[in-house]
Formats: C-alpha cells, sequence, structure tokens
C-alpha cells in the first residue's frame, strides 16, 4: 500500500502520513504531481492511502470512489437525540447516560456515536475493529472531523478506538465489565440498495460471529447484549438473540438481555 499527501500538504499531514506508513507498513511517496489512479497503479496491491488536509481517503484497485470517515445517517440519529426524540438502538439496548458500551465490530462507527450522545459524559464507548487500515481511518476521523456541534464533536472525540480481534479483546476482559455489548457484523444478506457500503465491504471484516464470542459477550456484559442484521437473517437463531423488527428498514436488531 501507498500512502500520500495531497500535492501540497501542510506539516501536519505529512507527519500523520509518516505515521500511518509506519503503522500500517506502507510505502510513504510523495504526491508530486502523481494522480490518484497513477499511484494505485504503482501500488503492489493497488491499495492507497491520501492524507489531505480534511481527512483520510482510502482507494483500492481502480475505484475512484474513496472510503473515508463521515457521520453520515449517525449524526442525523444523534441530532434527533439532541431535540429529545428517540432511536430504536438506544432504547433496545436498554442505554442509559454513564453506560459503558462496547461496540465490538464498529466500521465507520457511526453506532458507536450514538451510544457516545447517549451515554454523556459520564459514560464511555470503547469501538473495536480488527481491520488495520479501517480502524486507522475512523480512528483519525473520530479525532478531526468538525460537525459544526460542540457536544457532538465531543461525543466522537470521547469514542475510544482498539484495533483488534473483538473476540481477543473479550477474552481479555473480566466479567460484568461492560453494560452494553453491540455487534453489527456486514450482513449475511446484504442490503443491495445500500451502495455506500461498496466500499466498506472492501475492506471490512466479513466473517460471521462466532458462539464464542457470544458467550464471551455473555460474561462481559451487565445489561444487554445487541446485534444488528438484515430482518430476515438466520444470525439471531443461530446465535441466540431475541429478534426486534424495526418498521421503517429493512434491519433489525437482535437482543439479549441480562
Amino acid at each position: 500500500m501507498i500512502v500520500t499527501t495531497t500535492a501540497k500538504p501542510s506539516s501536519s499531514s505529512q507527519a500523520l502520513a509518516a505515521r500511518l506508513a509506519i503503522e500500517l507498513a506502507g510505502q510513504l511517496k510523495p504526491r508530486g504531481n502523481l494522480t490518484v489512479r497513477k499511484l494505485l497503479s504503482m501500488s503492489p496491491d493497488e491499495r492507497l492511502l491520501v492524507v489531505t488536509e480534511l481527512e483520510v481517503r482510502y482507494y483500492a484497485g481502480q475505484s475512484d470512489e474513496p472510503l473515508y470517515f463521515h457521520p453520515s445517517m449517525a449524526f442525523v440519529r444523534v441530532k434527533r437525540l439532541r431535540r429529545g426524540e428517540t432511536d430504536p438502538l438506544i432504547q433496545l439496548s436498554r442505554c442509559a447516560e454513564g453506560d459503558h458500551v462496547i461496540d465490538c465490530t464498529a466500521g465507520l462507527a457511526s453506532d458507536a456515536l450514538v451510544f457516545s450522545y447517549a451515554v454523556g459524559a459520564g459514560g464511555s464507548v470503547t469501538a473495536i475493529e480488527s481491520e488495520p487500515v479501517l480502524c486507522a481511518l475512523v480512528r483519525e476521523g473520530l479525532a478531526g472531523y468538525d460537525t459544526g456541534l460542540p457536544d457532538v464533536n465531543d461525543a466522537m472525540r470521547r469514542i475510544v478506538m482498539h484495533g483488534v480481534n473483538h473476540l481477543e479483546y473479550l477474552k481479555g476482559l473480566p466479567e460484568n465489565s461492560a453494560d452494553i455489548l453491540y455487534f453489527d457484523p456486514m450482513f449475511r444478506q446484504p442490503l443491495n440498495e445500500s451502495s455506500s457500503m461498496g466500499p466498506l465491504r472492501s475492506i471490512a471484516n466479513m466473517a460471521a460471529l462466532s458462539f464464542e464470542v457470544i458467550e464471551h459477550a455473555k460474561r462481559v456484559a451487565r445489561k444487554t447484549i445487541i446485534m444488528k442484521e438484515h430482518q430476515a437473517s438466520g444470525e439471531f437463531a443461530r446465535l441466540g438473540f431475541e429478534r426486534r423488527h424495526v418498521n421503517t428498514s429493512k434491519i433489525a436488531y437482535g437482543v439479549i438481555e441480562l
């Protein structure tokens, strides 16, 4: 993988690119006048990370569409919470201010942001992401993205990301050490209309959840284990979750109350 910057980078962008190149075992390359397509063709694995002044962008193959951090619908959901409205994930998980939440499959950290706002400054959200590039991209996004709302920015900054497999992470935790454990694995049955998931699927961990993971989750969680999946998924029954439908979409949440 090649790691680079824009054509005229700031010193902070250069420093971040150098740090990410070391972290991700990438080749740091000055941008110069090279295009994204040219850099991708020069990369042995056709992967490219571009550090800009505002964000970190990931390109793979010959796609012109990068993957980058953006709160997207999570921002809409948080603004609803700010107005005193509810969110299905927060309701079904029985999330309350001061809770400690572990998002075991962080992805782009959209749900982690919703949790972080809901638990407030007295709570905490730990986000686990097993894929190194995705973890780094989202971690830097959470640290620097500006929503224009200080309280939402604070919720982003409070999320602590760990680049590790969630099973190994849970194995190391003591019993009853978190209130809520959340799983949002890549759907076994993709939502075809969700075009934004295309770039994410190229880099995300596609493995299904294991029984061992759920057993450790039951040991670690005090209140609730919750999983998001396609409404028609057989994963709820396979893993022992009670399926709760969300009427406004094709997704459903599965819940194990402890």
